[in-house]
């Protein structure tokens, strides 16, 4: 087992610290008339009946996603407006609509109070999580897919060599090659800190120590350099101005160390930062692209666990904040080391406190820099193979500019004790498939339109579908939010949202069943079943139409008004629990209670109506006579049919 050079380093520094870190793991359409059926727009029916005044949660939300769907946002606002009014209990995802429909007509602080009572209103979900951090939330980070190909980086020694920073073009990483004093815990020398140039062909040149400033007799590792170049800090024991400092146990713990870059290109004005003591360890720094953050790793007091990561702020003037524990959220009670921000502030960390694949894992807090700003709650993912394996992975870095990455390792086949791995930063991508179809005959629909969009709502990619009614998308980045539409003429468009959970590159299946639109009515057509009505229900032992009622009753109202030659019978039934004669004389004062609404609120010539009352001789279910049946059991019989007798 190989002995941890750097753990060695920050832990105790005692000979009892020398044993390596544990392993651990389209609405413009024409009427047409196809063979004397004919074909009623479901939204024409609903606006209907909503002009007329008539108020609920399923006639709003219809309307509102009709024109949604149908990208008409004034339309689709105004309808999702009315839906908000009622302020009734909702789904959640109707904010969301509303607010995206305000959005596009630039409507934008309405649009922000429904999507923050979104937010408010549902759990585990990205995009309230974005906007509880920013309403100009940053987009989901591209991750590398599992299948990277990993590099052994030419330059590794027999050696420690770990950690990574790029300046000047130059790479900068710390290694115990060098011939001089060894440390006296595991023989080998002390670390330093070294350079090596990369040539436009790949190969890499001129490798040489980094500073003879910055380097002592003693350890020197991790360095973070400023945005600007101006500035760095490093890793170094606790040695200044030639003198080496112990704690009161003999201990030479690590510090923390800033230095400029002078006239002459070269670093100077080295010193210790000012929260550094000799009772306590602080290393490995990272500053953030803004150059106003720096992180680090420390077990100063109130330390959580054997070390934390802690945030400074960097002043304008050059000068350290007070260090801020980066709390439980994080840190545990074991090792938390190595960070590492990127430019869209992703953090990286390294630990053996959460159950990892073994040994010290790399871990990831998106957005971790607006999360932390905002005071939300971090969600700590671990970033799984093939960085991450059974033994030591640490010091991460990236650049998403050149979509280089790096990390370290003390994996089998490495040239020595922790060697340095390249990667290539790519895009995690999916594949989605699925089919579209009728939802109730499920015919394949063939030419049915199927858009991928983005969390967003900005179109990713779109298909037309064959005669095999199959659609393919290849785009999806892992795990990301996703919409899928589909859409076909007749018939109502559906959509769906998709989450790629998962990291590694799979086959996502998602099928897009359909529902008419446009339906077909003809003599012998119950327009009950044909426009999906809610049950119209009655008092118990009562005749009179209820509020509820009226509305189902206005959408047969609409159809009547539309083909003025159609004639129908109300035909209405009870359940079982009554008299055969009782329930047959209630039935026929219900289908006559009907008739009336139809004729006098709705306006319909009575010559156009019968009715007809069956009570209980048409049941549907089993319950019948003596027959035990639930009260849900017993509503399906009490049900009115409106069958279309002559068109």
């Amino acid at each position: 087992m190989k002995i941890k050079l750097y753990n060695i380093l920050f832990t105790f520094l005692t000979i009892i610290a020398i044993n390596s870190y544990a392993q651990k793991g389209t609405l413009n359409r024409a009427t047409q008339d196809y063979n004397n059926f004919s074909y009623v727009k479901t939204t024409e029916i609903l606006l209907d009946v909503a002009n007329k005044g008539f108020k609920s949660v399923e006639l709003f939300q219809k309307l509102g996603n009709s024109f949604y769907f149908n990208n008409k946002m004034e339309d689709a606002a105004k309808w999702y407006g009315e839906l908000m009014k009622l302020e009734e209990n909702i789904d959640p995802e109707y904010y969301y609509r509303y607010a995206q429909a305000l959005k596009s007509i630039q409507n934008y602080s309405e649009s922000d109070k429904w999507i923050q009572k979104f937010a408010e209103s549902i759990e585990n979900d990205n995009r309230a999580n974005i906007f509880k951090t920013s309403r100009n939330y940053l987009k989901e980070i591209e991750l590398q897919s599992e299948d990277i190909e990993l590099v052994n980086l030419p330059f590794n020694s027999p050696q420690s060599d770990f950690g990574t920073a790029i300046y000047a073009s130059e790479f900068v990483f710390a290694s115990s090659r060098g011939a001089g004093k060894n440390y006296i815990w595991n023989n080998k020398p002390f670390l330093e800190l070294y350079s090596i140039s990369r040539a436009d062909d790949g190969t890499f040149e001129n490798l040489k120590k980094f500073n003879d400033v910055i380097n002592t007799k003693y350890h020197e590792s991790s360095v973070a350099f400023t945005p600007d170049g101006k500035s760095m800090y490093f890793t170094r024991n606790n040695f200044f101005k030639s003198r080496l400092k112990r704690d009161d146990e003999g201990v030479n713990r690590l510090q923390l160390y800033a230095a400029k870059k002078g006239a002459d290109a070269t670093w100077e004005a080295i010193k210790s930062v000012h929260f550094n003591d000799k009772s306590y360890s602080v290393a490995h720094p990272t500053i953030n692209s803004k150059g106003d953050k720096l992180i680090f790793a420390s077990d100063m007091p109130g330390t959580l666990g054997q070390s934390d990561l802690y945030v400074v702020d960097i002043n304008s003037d050059g000068t350290l904040g007070t260090p801020i524990n980066l709390g439980a959220s994080i840190n545990t009670e074991a090792q938390e080391t190595f960070p590492f921000i990127n430019e869209k502030g992703d953090l990286y960390f390294s630990s053996n406190g959460y159950t990892g694949l073994g040994g010290l894992d790399i871990y990831r807090i998106h957005d971790f820099e607006t999360n932390f700003k905002n005071d939300q709650s971090f969600s700590v993912e671990n970033i799984g193979k093939p960085i991450n394996s059974p033994n030591d992975d640490f010091a991460y870095y990236e650049n998403l500019n050149t979509k280089e990455g790096y990390f370290s390792s003390n994996r089998a086949g490495g040239q020595g004790d922790d060697d340095i791995y390249s990667f290539r930063v790519t895009d995690c991508t999916q594949k989605l498939a699925g089919k579209v179809f009728d939802e109730k005959s499920n015919e394949l629909l063939t030419g049915a339109k199927v858009m991928l969009l983005n969390n967003d709502g900005e179109i990713v990619a779109e298909q037309v579908v064959d005669d095999t009614a199959i659609y393919n998308f290849e785009t999806l980045r892992c795990d990301s939010q996703y919409l899928v539409r589909a859409s076909k003429d007749s018939y109502e468009t559906s959509e769906k949202r998709i989450v790629s959970t998962s990291k590694r590159k799979e086959q996502l299946q998602l099928d897009m069943p359909l529902v008419m639109e446009e339906v077909v009515i003809l003599e012998g057509t119950n327009l009950k079943d044909a426009f999906n009505l809610n049950p119209i229900y009655f008092d118990l032992n009562k005749s009179n139409i209820r509020p509820d009622a009226a509305i189902e009753l206005q959408k047969i109202v609409a159809v009547l008004n539309k083909y003025p030659t159609m004639k129908i019978e109300v035909r209405s039934h009870t359940d079982s629990r009554a008299s055969r004669a009782y329930n047959k004389a209630l039935s026929t004062k219900r289908s006559n209670a009907t008739i009336d609404y139809l004729v006098e609120v709705g306006n319909i010539n009575a010559d156009r109506l019968s009715g007809k009352g069956y009570g209980e001789s048409e049941l549907i279910n089993k319950c019948s006579d003596g027959v035990r049946c639930s009260k849900e059991e017993h509503q399906l019989n009490r049900r009115s049919d409106f069958i279309i007798v002559k068109m």
